[in-house]
């Protein structure tokens, strides 16, 4: 995720980089371009008397792009909403990791350090499992583990599940020692399956895209629109029809793109969530509250 700063908006106006809409696309944007101008070439040159062919078209143009506008922000909404959801997880896994860590710190003596230590250890890492996760790049060496509790953890699948498990038995075990009361026990196991139920909901979001008939849909309906722009603005605007039909296609195709980018927000992509940050905040967060 990139920072920045929104009351500088003019500088971001003039400002281009390889994730931006128009240099993705800039191809296609030469070949609409391209195709423009035929249009706007054979109208000048053969359709000259096709005027009230020019205004049909224009008519069929404002009635599709009204339609096509609404589906297009029910498609930007929902794709925010999902990046949105994702955010307020990992804010919540911020404020539950935290918690947890403080009520390990008080209500576990010190006198079961190595428990405590692998409770603190453990939570400390699972932001970073959690990302990782999310990325299908899972790389257990990379997790702030100690060598032996990363042995503990090696040839699970779902490496989340597996620090979860061994936090819970390192619950239960200063339970039985008699370390833990019921109560302090049940505390523990609150904080660490609300913790559970943020990666199940970021898992809900990445796992759910949206539907495929809707997509394929609104990419047919895209391609119609900017192919029915050149005939509905050449018979007024003539060559100025050009770039007004590349402008159409930049708006509609970058909105699109955009809401692809985002509604799977746990990647590494310019607009994702910034989750290598959080996790390594919680990660600091937990180091100084163990001290």
């Amino acid at each position: 995720m990139i920072k920045y700063n929104p009351k500088t908006w003019f500088r971001h106006v003039l400002k281009f980089q390889k994730s931006d809409t128009f240099w993705t696309f800039r191809k296609e944007i030469v070949m609409v371009a391209l195709y423009a101008t035929g249009v706007g070439y054979l109208e000048g040159e053969y359709w000259e008397d096709a005027v009230t062919f020019f205004e049909s078209v224009n008519d069929v143009f404002s009635f599709i792009g009204f339609a096509f506008s609404l589906l297009l922000v029910f498609r930007i909404n929902s794709a925010y909403d999902k990046w949105w959801e994702g955010r307020k997880q990992w804010g919540a896994l911020v404020n539950n990791c935290r918690v947890f860590a403080m009520k390990v710190k008080s209500m576990i003596d010190d006198k079961n350090k190595d428990e405590k230590n692998n409770l603190f250890d453990y939570i400390a890492a699972y932001p970073s499992s959690m990302r990782f996760h999310l990325r299908d790049q899972m790389e257990i060496e990379k997790l702030p583990l100690n060598e032996d509790l990363k042995r503990k953890i090696i040839g699970k699948k779902h490496i989340p599940n597996a620090i979860s498990s061994e936090l819970y038995m390192e619950v239960q075990k200063l339970k039985k020692k008699g370390e833990l009361s019921h109560e302090d026990a049940i505390i523990l196991d609150e904080e660490l399956r609300v913790i559970s139920y943020s990666l199940g909901a970021c898992e809900r979001i990445k796992n759910t895209p949206i539907p495929y008939s809707y997509n394929l849909f609104l990419k047919k309906l895209i391609f119609i629109v900017v192919a029915m722009a050149p005939f509905a603005f050449v018979s007024n605007l003539h060559y100025w029809s050009i770039p007004v039909t590349v402008l159409v296609f930049y708006i509609f195709v970058g909105l699109e793109y955009i809401s692809e980018e985002i509604e799977e927000p746990f990647g590494t992509d310019t607009n994702d969530l910034a989750t290598d940050d959080l996790a390594e905040t919680i990660f600091n967060n937990i180091q100084e509250i163990r001290k």
